[in-house]
């Protein structure tokens, strides 16, 4: 056991000095700071966008997805985690690089003005929260299972080093600690299922194996759920926050592009091995005399089935990979909160609106300098992680937790997003408004009256009904994003005279009809 705690040891110091070391590059510059002053390579580019779709969400929710329910049931999220890089790939980084956007939301403030902007960052804002919760989960068990910690302490031990690093280096620390984690991640995948099969062999249970497709077709087997992670993961996370901070980070569009590419192949690289050796771990736990309880499968087969220095290296892994996602979750939003919510910019110009005047969300506080965006964007970082901390102890699940956050943005954030970029003539800020206020309500509705999310008991907020049970679960996520592409077409149709829709230039700048002219912003 020493050696295991010796290799999260090392992995922590590791993370904190890269952390601190890059930190210096900041040099008072939001900029920067938020996205990495612009000028990712290819190599960071890619490791950072794979690293952070291989969080510990995705490394122990499938393998405890797998070993109960079945190979789609985990595979799910790294497959939707990998189909959300290939897309983003095809149809986003290039457009959205060239916007030269410091967050996300900076697009929904630039296409349909400063209220969508405030609505698409509580949104994500949220979501994020869950996000960071889960990873704080993974964190808190690994310190309770092998450092001996309560998990309350985990989690909290985890928050305070990723928030320590996060707040001093911003993405250039992220980047550079997520180039290891993803080293770290793909030599402990590999090693390990060359090791499992090799000593035990892989068996996979009746029913529970990769090619039973039942899995996506069967609703008594799970298909409405498995399906449902793989659209909200696929589809929810091109509209995160990190994600696309980092797209916005790489040097050119055509990095952004590969970096895309590469971290989609990877996702699946590493993450479906965990899938496979997850289907073998009940029969090898089992021959060993050993119940996995409810501690995570993966830890116990770490405990009980490994050498300690492969079981180190996989556990360093998690925890660069817990690390990894925390601090992209917790950058990402006090961003947001700092830039998006609370109006501070750099370096923006005024725009005129369609009725003549000024339009506020472009000229809202652009006075301000770079340091005072700086020393919000820190400051925001405490209270999201302490929000993500009271979700990570109310809500113990790691893989719900990451579907659910992808699944309230395609819900509530997603459509206006498409639209906006590929149907711009006729997107308008009546239609994104009202897409992201029905998708939003709907998903929340269904949130609190269906009593299981992806199969995990709603113990945060659930009001006991006849109406709906846990067979509907899996479906809130269709009908949610149903509506806001329902709502947001219609409404677009319906104010298309009387709501003139604010269209982007090439490099994402606006162009505004006013009184029969048009101006860029």
């Amino acid at each position: 056991m020493s050696i295991i705690v010796y290799g999260i040891a090392a992995i922590i110091i590791t993370m904190l000095a890269i952390g601190f070391y890059v930190s210096r590059k900041i040099k008072g510059d939001s900029i920067n700071y938020i996205v990495a002053g612009r000028g990712l390579i290819l190599p960071l580019a890619a490791a950072t966008l794979m690293a952070q779709s291989l969080d510990s969400n995705a490394t122990l929710g499938n393998t405890d997805l797998v070993s109960s329910f079945g190979f789609w049931a985990g595979a799910a999220l790294p497959v939707g985690l990998a189909l959300c890089l290939f897309l983003t790939g095809l149809f986003f980084a290039k457009p959205m690089n060239r916007m030269n956007l410091t967050t996300l939301p900076d697009f929904y403030r630039r296409k349909y003005g400063r209220t969508a902007e405030v609505l698409a960052s509580v949104i994500m804002s949220v979501a994020y929260a869950f996000l960071l919760a889960g990873n704080l989960v993974a964190g808190g068990f690994l310190f309770e299972i092998f450092v001996g910690t309560s998990f309350e302490l985990g989690v909290v031990i985890i928050a305070a080093l990723v928030l320590s690093y996060t707040v001093a280096g911003g993405l250039f620390a992220v980047a550079y600690t997520d180039f290891l984690q993803a080293g770290v991640a793909f030599v402990g995948s590999i090693a390990l299922i060359i090791f499992v099969t090799s000593q035990y062999g892989i068996t996979i249970p009746a029913g529970m194996g990769p090619t039973n497709l039942g899995q996506l077709t069967d609703p008594s087997q799970g298909a409405y759920i498995n399906l449902a992670t793989i659209v909200a993961l696929g589809l929810g996370d091109i509209v995160a926050i990190d994600f696309m901070e980092r797209v916005f980070a790489a040097d050119s569009p055509e990095t952004a592009r590969k970096a895309c590419f590469i971290g989609s192949a990877g996702t699946l690289i590493i993450g479906i091995p965990f899938s496979i050796i997850a289907l073998s771990a009940n029969p090898i736990l089992a021959s060993l005399g050993v119940e996995a309880g409810n501690q995570a499968v993966l830890y116990s087969l770490l405990q009980n089935a490994v050498p300690p220095w492969l079981a180190a290296l996989v556990i360093a892994g998690i925890l660069a990979a817990s690390f990894s996602t925390s601090d992209g979750a917790i950058l990402g939003t006090s961003s947001v909160l700092a830039r998006n919510i609370g109006g501070i910019r750099v370096d923006e110009s005024t725009s005129v609106t369609t009725d003549g005047g000024v339009d506020q969300g472009g000229l809202f506080d652009t006075n301000s300098d770079s340091d005072k965006l700086l020393t919000v964007t820190r400051l925001m970082s405490l209270p999201i992680t302490l929000l993500g901390i009271f979700f990570a102890l109310r809500i113990s699940a790691t893989g719900m937790l990451l579907v659910l956050a992808f699944d309230i943005m395609l819900a509530g954030a997603f459509v206006p997003l498409v639209l906006g970029l590929y149907w711009s003539d006729m997107a308008n800020t009546p239609a994104a408004l009202s897409s992201m206020v029905a998708g939003s309500a709907t998903r929340l509705i269904l949130f609190v009256l269906v009593p299981t999310t992806y199969a995990y008991e709603n113990t945060l907020l659930y009001i006991p009904n006849n109406i709906f049970t846990a067979a509907f679960d899996g479906l809130p996520t269709f009908i949610a994003a149903g509506v806001s592409l329902v709502t947001f077409v219609a409404v677009a149709y319906a104010t298309k005279d009387s709501y003139s829709a604010r269209t982007l230039t090439r490099d994402g700048r606006r162009t505004i009809v006013a009184g029969g002219d048009s101006e860029d912003e």
